[in-house]
């Protein structure tokens, strides 16, 4: 590590129309200034574990103000570096009107950017993307990064992460090398964040993120045999408490507005003990963490944001899951009420990003209901254990394995699409990632809302070449009709809606955008490509693209009562 006063960051978070807050890790104790021309805004860290924390709420801006900002620890500016190759990070705020446009993309792994790591874990497509946006090519930058789940991977380690390990404990000793507490997350944190191409990044362009699996560890929560499988671990209270405590401080905390932050009871603490001294948060944090496992409807890792005329809905689909068999549900009561309320039309678009994609390829779709019942005992005991195995073998823990969650979400789509819970957008639009391959889904719709799943998925950290085939196999093909006929032969019902492909799949490295634009909602895929064998600055190529255009525009404009720009 650096021996700058600064360990990592800073990281533009939540940005609205008039704040924005920057997040960043401390060595010690300190007091961080965000300044920007003749404005400052202050914060004293907290500590967990040994780890200094602070977010600074830059307040009392304007619509639409781009102000180049400087950050300070204890008076002494640490950011930007002296002689930074990049350009000077900036706070923008959103513009009031303006057309949502933003990135978005999942699976990252965190290993060198030289020949061997491009070679194992291919290019970066984010470290691409940041470098395409120094260069001041003239591509117009986003107004937010989503990055949704497996932002680090706690259970496949790098050789970085374990030559830390190795310094630390017996990597032979359980959980291996694997993580097991928060000064390990710590650092597992640090080894992504800390390339200078994607640091400078997260610094200007204000970002979101949810978790996915292997932010804990593969499989999190894919079953009630599963989990009670890692509490009979001696290690796995310790992992859970620790990877749910530090995704609330690297993760979470930037995500929520400062109105939200003031209602989070962990937040609250901070904002009570003031800024004369440092508030130690471990204790409190690891009780939080433990509740939030223990009883996942105790906190809400969800949240829901609106840029003008699109709402973005992002879901938690892992710990907010409900396991007994007696009511399985990949959403809880309380996580199904909130999304209940916050699907609704009167926007262009609605965007729901959840990391698992709602929309699979029917023909996994169909194998994950079929395993979902016989794993639940349709076939009887053995075939159950059978099934078992086959779920966490396979990873068939999607959407479509919880077939009471799916139908009650995919009723929520329709409902918004047919004008039943206010008027209709273009859109419902699902963004997801977790598979390893990137494609474009629609349902079969005559009228209404047009809705749609795009992946986007991974931004590094490709699928080994014989997957792929198999992948594309499962996915298309007889795979749709010979699936239907497995699930019905376990008794499980038809969707309630039935899609078809439209772009897809790829396996590229990729982070995708999307834009609203008159035409209609502009998605597209970049990936990154090794030049000349200059593996440190790969250059940004398109890989796909589409226009989603309104099914018929006057027809919504006659339904709607509104008409586009």
């Amino acid at each position: 590590m650096t021996t700058s006063s600064l360990v990592l960051g800073p990281m533009i978070r939540y940005v609205d129309e008039t704040s924005a807050s920057i997040w960043a890790e401390t060595r010690s104790d300190s007091r961080v200034t965000v300044r920007a021309g003749d404005r400052s805004w202050e914060a004293r860290t907290f500590a967990v574990h040994g780890h200094h924390y602070a977010l600074v709420e830059a307040d009392g801006l304007e619509p639409g103000m781009v102000l180049p900002y400087t950050l300070e620890i204890d008076g002494a500016q640490v950011w930007p570096e002296p002689a930074s190759e990049f350009p000077p990070p900036v706070i923008a705020t959103l513009k009031i009107g303006k057309p949502l446009r933003m990135a978005y993309g999942s699976c990252r792994t965190s290993v060198p950017h030289d020949e061997s790591g491009n070679r194992t874990h291919g290019v970066d497509s984010l470290r691409a993307y940041a470098l395409a946006m120094a260069s001041g090519g003239g591509q117009a930058w986003p107004d937010l990064v989503a990055f949704l789940g497996d932002q680090v991977y706690a259970d496949l380690t790098s050789e970085q992460m374990q030559d830390f390990i190795r310094a630390r404990r017996d990597i032979e000793a359980p959980p291996g090398e694997e993580l097991k507490d928060y000064e390990e997350y710590a650092h597992l944190y640090y080894l992504a964040w800390s390339d200078p191409a994607n640091r400078w990044l997260l610094s200007t362009l204000p970002s979101a993120m949810i978790f996915d699996d292997h932010d804990v560890r593969d499989d999190w929560n894919a079953s009630l045999s599963w989990k009670k499988e890692m509490e009979a671990t001696s290690w796995w209270h310790e992992r859970i408490v620790a990877g749910l405590g530090s995704y609330w401080v690297y993760q979470h905390l930037g995500n929520l507005s400062p109105q939200e932050r003031l209602d989070d009871a962990i937040w609250q603490r901070v904002v009570r003990h003031g800024s004369e001294t440092e508030l130690d948060l471990s204790a409190e944090l690891d009780s939080f963490a433990d509740r939030a496992d223990q009883d996942p409807e105790s906190y809400r890792w969800s949240f829901c944001r609106d840029f003008g005329d699109t709402r973005l809905i992002v879901v938690d689909s892992r710990a907010a899951r409900n396991l007994a068999p007696e009511n399985r549900s990949l959403l809880d009561a309380a996580e199904m009420a909130w999304l209940d309320g916050r699907m609704r039309g009167g926007f262009r678009h609605v965007l729901v990003a959840t990391s698992l994609p709602f929309l699979l390829p029917m023909g996994l779709h169909h194998v994950e209901s079929w395993d979902e019942a016989i794993s639940e005992g349709a076939w009887g005991k053995s075939a159950a254990r059978a099934g078992e195995k086959l779920r966490q073998a396979l990873d068939l823990e999607h959407w479509g394995a919880f077939q009471k969650s799916f139908a009650e979400v995919a009723a929520m789509a329709a409902e918004v699409a047919d004008g039943k819970r206010g008027p209709s957008p273009e859109t419902v639009t699902f963004l997801s990632g977790d598979v390893h391959f990137s494609y474009v889904a629609e349902v079969e719709r005559s009228s209404g809302s047009r809705i749609m799943q795009a992946v986007c998925s991974p931004i590094r950290n490709p699928l080994p070449r014989l997957m792929r085939s198999f992948g594309a196999v499962m996915s298309y093909g007889l795979a749709a009709p010979i699936g239907a006929l497995v699930a019905r032969s376990a008794r499980v019902p038809d969707p309630p809606f039935t899609w078809t492909r439209v772009k897809g799949p790829w396996f590229d490295n990729n982070l995708a955008s999307l834009e609203v634009a008159p035409e209609g909602l502009k998605l597209w895929w970049e990936t990154g490509v090794v030049d000349d064998g200059d593996h440190l600055h790969p250059r940004l190529k398109r890989v796909a693209s589409l226009t989603v255009a309104p099914r018929n525009s006057q027809q919504h404009a006659a339904r709607t009562g509104r008409t586009w720009p």
